[in-house]
């Protein structure tokens, strides 16, 4: 192991320094774990995509777990901001006349937005989150840790547009609106051979065309019935 981390074996360059260098591990593992899982990647693995020796890993961010949080935590925070954003700009200018649909709209509208500018960053990141979001042993702490203040408040302006909404109910929405926008912002693929190429997971436009009056209808249906009463 070399004694100055940021120093490389056998002649390889690092795509960087500094914070470039953090930057280029963070966009390694971050295309890594999208395509391979957690367990499916080693920190080895990692430095060899980033062209860094493992000692600088460990040196930047420690051991795997601290790693895999790190890329987890760099855009959550962002699309959270955006997220936040968005909702009070769309209740702002509601100003009383809130929808179901304008309120699904602007909390999924900014993840397709950064999806669109077609930065396989944010793809990747948006098929790690879909890999979380459905991996028992951890997942759901971990999208605990990051995503719950928008969530919530997703929830909540849910709720002043639908006050007879049982919580319980919009807390199961969520839950289904969660599986559909992730699935449908990780482009597998899947609808491309179901439809015979007649649909295109990578076609963004008929995604916003389509989910959020999907997942709009099915909340307004669900609290239509009072399941949870």
């Amino acid at each position: 192991m070399n004694e100055n981390p940021g120093t490389t074996p056998r002649g390889r360059r690092p795509k960087g320094q500094g914070p470039d260098l953090r930057e280029a591990i963070l966009d390694a593992a971050e295309a890594l774990f999208s395509r391979h899982g957690f367990y499916g990647v080693t920190v080895r693995q990692v430095a060899a995509e980033a062209g860094v020796d493992t000692a600088l890993i460990h040196y930047y961010f420690g051991a795997k777990r601290e790693l895999f949080d790190s890329v987890f935590a760099r855009r959550a925070e962002i699309l959270n901001d955006a997220r936040q954003t968005a909702m009070e700009a769309y209740v702002a200018q509601a100003a009383g006349g809130l929808t179901v649909e304008g309120i699904i709209e602007a909390f999924i509208g900014p993840l397709i937005a950064l999806s669109d500018t077609k930065d396989e960053g944010w793809k990747n990141y948006f098929r790690l989150v879909a890999l979380v979001n459905n991996t028992p042993a951890w997942g759901g702490e971990t999208m605990h840790r990051f995503f719950d203040p928008v969530v919530h408040r997703l929830v909540d302006t849910l709720k002043s547009a639908m006050p007879d909404a049982e919580i319980r109910d919009l807390y199961w929405c969520y839950q289904f609106l969660t599986g559909s926008m992730m699935l449908a912002l990780s482009e597998t693929g899947r609808i491309d051979q179901l439809s015979d190429g007649l649909c295109r997971s990578t076609d963004l436009e008929a995604v916003r065309a389509r989910l959020y009056a999907y997942c709009a209808a099915g909340i307004e249906e669900v609290v239509r019935r009072r399941p949870g009463a």
